[in-house]
């Protein structure tokens, strides 16, 4: 038997997002966000409230990146989704990571974070706070890559959010293999 639970977020998982980009002293911002996805090929998503430091940074910059949450870093990483960068100037510093300059865009790397994608503002819709950005660059850890420098999922360690619980999960095994497994079925 099912039961309607009503309008909720519940569409899992939902990646946990670090969007990092620089404030206008050049100082770096990085925020926690949960709902973003690929919209295209080489596009990103993200819904980003207008009242959030990185609006107006990305909006000045035209870039930010994104990486994934990952199970080793999940405290720092809450504590900048729990702090607002209008609030506390210098969250980034107090989290203790460290920095990088993107080689592609006007936005910082985080080098504890083993996967980014590099983008350029695209638009932000201020009705929906729909951001769309184009992807212009990936970097990874090169530890998280195989032999032929592909990237191996299971290396990073990446933390899906659970709106239901307020919960952190890793991301689990592999269970399948796309574009093959169901073929099998006559």
């Amino acid at each position: 038997m099912r039961k309607n639970l009503g309008i909720k977020t519940y569409l899992c998982p939902q990646p946990a997002l670090i969007i990092a980009t620089y404030n206008e002293d050049n100082s770096v911002n990085a925020m926690v966000a949960a709902w973003g996805s690929i919209s295209d090929t080489n596009q990103i998503a993200i819904y980003i409230a207008q009242s959030h430091k990185t609006v107006p940074n990305i909006l000045k910059r035209k870039a930010f990146t994104v990486s994934m949450a990952t199970a080793k870093n999940i405290k720092v990483l809450d504590y900048l989704g729990i702090n607002s960068g209008n609030k506390v100037k210098n969250k980034f510093e107090k989290s203790g990571l460290t920095a990088v300059k993107s080689e592609f865009v006007d936005a910082p790397l985080i080098a504890e974070l083993p996967l980014a994608l590099e983008c350029k503002f695209i638009s932000y819709n201020e009705e929906s706070e729909l951001m769309l950005a184009e992807i212009v660059n990936v970097s990874a850890d090169e530890k998280t890559l195989d032999e032929k420098g592909n990237l191996l999922i299971e290396k990073l360690d990446v933390v899906c959010y659970d709106p239901a619980s307020h919960g952190y999960y890793a991301l689990g095994s592999r269970v399948g293999n796309a574009f093959s497994d169901g073929k099998s079925i006559v």
